[in-house]
């Protein structure tokens, strides 16, 4: 490996990652047209309900048994950061929470000291396939704050700022920033609770899109940064001289300037990148915190208060089909788009 290169390995599901991140979930589901309820109008036969990753036809119901999705469960002593790049989600929590999102949008989601939830992928579109491509992103808590009240935020696309850079020979790479910055480009507040709250703690998370034949140089962050980009739409391209091909993450040394040149087809880039917690890490399923005993502890907690119980008619929960993009926070606020 060369220059800034640390190590290119094949992406695996769920994508591995670096502290201050756990692990990052990328679903891309060519779901057929919707049935008039939301679900897929095709024959869910020969699937797995309840449990369906296998991407028969293109796609996966996950945990859904009608609505493709993850009917509720709980989470404690992190963040979830779920870019729905293409499709629709919708969200229900225990905390009276709710939205729709999509198409570019981000929901910031701190379950702190508990809280359960709900992702559900409604297929609206009865004339036309229902395409998904989401990421789904675990940024660890430090220990002072695993246990914060729950936080549900909106990052609208609309909001999230795009940096653009074209080249000598005129092909563009364009940056969604959702966390972190380019040069004047600053992205809108995390959770305020998050690690990445610290502008100090250099997090960064961004979609690279990259136009054929497009150069760009990726800004440096300071010694001791985790960065790792993970290469899942395009043929290849080369990094500082090596060739690498769609389907990889490439781990880079952030102190040095790096060097992207995309090849023949339009190529997506995932970065992630921020300076490590360093503390320990247990986790069993949904819940993360330093030490086996803590485990325990959520564990029994949950069982006993269920997180403040599920204040929604079903576990798969959907919102009504006429409406749009919009967040319902538990204090009552709403914002529709």
């Amino acid at each position: 490996m060369s220059n800034s290169i640390l190590s290119v390995q094949p992406l695996t599901f769920p994508w591995q990652t670096s502290d201050p991140f756990l692990f990052c979930a990328f679903h891309k589901d060519n779901y057929p047209k919707g049935n008039g309820q939301m679900g897929p109008n095709a024959s869910l036969s020969g699937r797995n309900l309840g449990s369906d990753f296998a991407g028969k036809d293109g796609w996966s119901m996950y945990h859904g048994q009608s609505v493709p999705g993850f009917p509720a469960h709980p989470h404690r002593g992190f963040e979830t950061v779920t870019i729905a790049e293409k499709g629709l989600v919708d969200h229900s929590d225990s905390l009276g929470a709710a939205g729709r999102f999509g198409n570019g949008d981000v929901q910031w989601m701190t379950a702190g000291k508990g809280v359960q939830h709900s992702e559900m992928f409604p297929l609206l579109n009865e004339t036309e396939e229902n395409p998904l491509v989401l990421f789904q992103i675990w940024l660890n808590l430090p220990k002072v704050n695993k246990l914060v009240e729950p936080h549900f935020a909106m990052l609208w696309s609309e909001d999230i700022p795009v940096f653009t850079h074209t080249d000598a020979h005129g092909n563009m790479t364009k940056v969604n920033v959702i966390n972190g910055k380019i040069e004047h480009y600053v992205s809108p507040s995390p959770a305020p609770d998050s690690w990445a709250a610290n502008p100090e703690n250099e997090v960064a998370i961004w979609t690279i899109v990259l136009s054929p034949d497009a150069e760009w140089q990726l800004p440096t962050a300071s010694a001791g940064v985790n960065r790792s980009l993970y290469f899942y739409a395009g043929e290849d391209m080369e990094i500082d001289g090596s060739t690498v091909k769609r389907g990889n993450t490439i781990k880079l040394d952030a102190t040095k300037a790096t060097t992207v040149l995309n090849g023949k087809e339009e190529s997506k880039l995932l970065m992630l990148q921020g300076k490590p917690i360093g503390e320990p890490v247990a986790q069993y399923g949904p819940f993360v915190m330093n030490s086996n005993a803590e485990i325990q502890q959520a564990m029994q907690e949950y069982q006993n208060t269920h997180f403040g119980g599920w204040p929604w008619p079903t576990h798969d929960h959907t919102h009504d089909k006429s409406k749009g993009r919009f967040a319902l926070h538990a204090d009552g606020k709403e914002e529709i788009k």
